[in-house]
């Protein structure tokens, strides 16, 4: 499931109020849900399995039990590393 507006080659826009939500998985991967807003009642813009690498946005962490939520402050965008890394960076 992928709703997210494509920004070009290997690159999706998140919303500038997006939360990301990473739970750990048993095989050392991670399952990302991406919500446009933390506080929106609507189903999730796009779930994916890879490594979150980094955040290079603002942003807020909270740990959680079984994994974090980066709760973005500025627009940003998802950028696909190879098949199985993902890094959120600023909009330029």
């Amino acid at each position: 499931m992928n709703h997210l507006a494509a920004a070009g080659d290997r690159r999706w826009r998140l919303a500038p109020h997006a939360h990301v939500i990473v739970h750990e998985t048993d095989d050392g991967n991670e399952f990302l849900t991406i919500y446009d807003c933390g506080a929106a009642q609507k189903p999730p813009s796009a779930q994916l399995i890879g490594n979150l690498v980094r955040v290079d946005a603002d942003h807020e962490l909270l740990d959680q039990p079984t994994g974090y939520i980066a709760k973005l402050r500025e627009p940003s965008h998802l950028v696909r590393q190879d098949d199985d890394h993902w890094v959120i960076r600023g909009e330029d």
